[in-house]
C-alpha cells in the first residue's frame, strides 16, 4: 500500500543521500519549528472497550530540533517545516521516483526519524477521508498488553498522544510522534513523501512510531477498516473499541 515502507540501505542510494539532503546531522534537521494542535473533540471518556473523546481535548506542541514541548489550549495553524530545508529540490526532481524513496528512505535511517513515501493516488485517498473522519484511535502492543494511542488528523499532518496521558494530564498531555506529508512530487513522480518524527523516545521507539503510522493509514485506506473510523466519527454509540482490536489480530483483554 505505501511506497517503500521498509527502509534498504543500498550502495546506489546512501551515495545520493549527502548531496541531495541538505542537512548532513541529525542535530539539524530539526532546526525549524512546528506547532501542533489537536482541537476540540465532541464527547466524553468511558472506558477503554467503548472509547469516547471529551470536549476540552486542545493540545498545542511547538517541536524544535531538541524535542522540547510547550503546550496551550486553543488552535494554532501547523507551521511545517518545508521540504526544500531538508532536500535539494532542483537535484531531487532528476531522480526517478524510485530513487527518491530510496534516498528519502535511507537519509532518516537510524536519525531519530522516519522517511518513507506512498502512491499520490493513495495520498488523495487519504485527504480524502481524514477529512470527513479526523479522529481515531488504534492500540499499539507493548509487552503482554497494548497502550491506546489518539490520532488527529489534520492533512498534511497527522499526530499521535496517548490516550491514558490525556486521561492523567488533560490539554497539558504531549504528542508522542507526528507525521508531515510532502506534496511536491505527487504530480511529476506519482509520490507523496511522509517524515514522521518522535517526540518523546522514552514513550515510543522508531520502530513503534512507523508500525502506527502504518497502521493508521490502513485503518483509512482499507474499506472495510474504514467503517471503524467512520463509526468512531460519527456513530460514537455504536464503535467497539474491541473491534479495532480483532481488525489487528490482538486479544480482547
Amino acid at each position: 500500500m505505501m511506497h517503500h515502507l521498509v527502509s534498504k540501505v543500498s550502495k546506489r542510494a546512501f551515495s545520493s543521500v549527502e548531496a541531495l539532503c541538505r542537512s548532513a546531522s541529525g542535530s539539524t534537521i530539526l532546526t525549524n519549528r512546528y506547532l501542533y494542535t489537536i482541537s476540540a473533540l465532541p464527547r466524553k471518556f468511558e472506558n477503554t472497550k467503548t472509547i469516547a473523546i471529551p470536549s476540552d481535548f486542545s493540545i498545542r506542541g511547538s517541536l524544535g530540533f531538541c524535542r522540547m514541548m510547550s503546550f496551550a489550549t486553543g488552535f494554532t495553524p501547523l507551521q511545517p517545516k518545508p521540504l526544500e530545508s531538508i532536500l535539494d529540490l532542483d537535484r531531487a526532481r532528476n531522480k526517478s521516483a524510485e530513487e527518491l524513496a530510496d534516498i528519502w528512505d535511507d537519509y532518516h535511517l537510524g536519525r531519530g526519524h522516519i522517511g518513507v513515501s506512498m502512491k499520490a493516488k493513495l495520498y488523495h485517498l487519504l485527504e480524502q477521508r481524514t477529512a470527513d473522519c479526523r479522529y481515531f484511535v488504534v492500540p499499539l502492543w507493548k509487552g503482554s498488553g497494548y497502550t491506546t494511542m489518539f490520532l488527529q488528523v489534520q492533512m498534511p499532518h497527522m499526530l499521535f498522544t496517548g490516550l491514558e496521558d490525556y486521561k492523567a494530564r488533560g490539554t497539558q498531555a504531549a504528542p508522542y510522534f507526528t507525521a508531515t506529508y510532502y506534496r511536491e512530487f505527487a504530480d511529476s513522480k506519482d509520490m507523496v513523501l511522509i517524515r514522521g518524527d518522535v517526540v518523546f523516545t522514552s514513550k515510543l521507539s522508531d520502530a513503534e512510531a512507523k508500525w502506527l503510522l502504518e497502521t493508521a493509514q490502513s485503518f483509512y485506506l482499507n474499506d472495510v477498516r474504514y467503517k471503524l473510523v467512520e463509526r468512531f466519527n460519527k456513530q460514537t454509540r455504536e464503535f467497539e473499541f474491541k473491534d479495532v482490536l480483532r481488525a489487528l489480530d490482538m486479544p480482547v483483554l
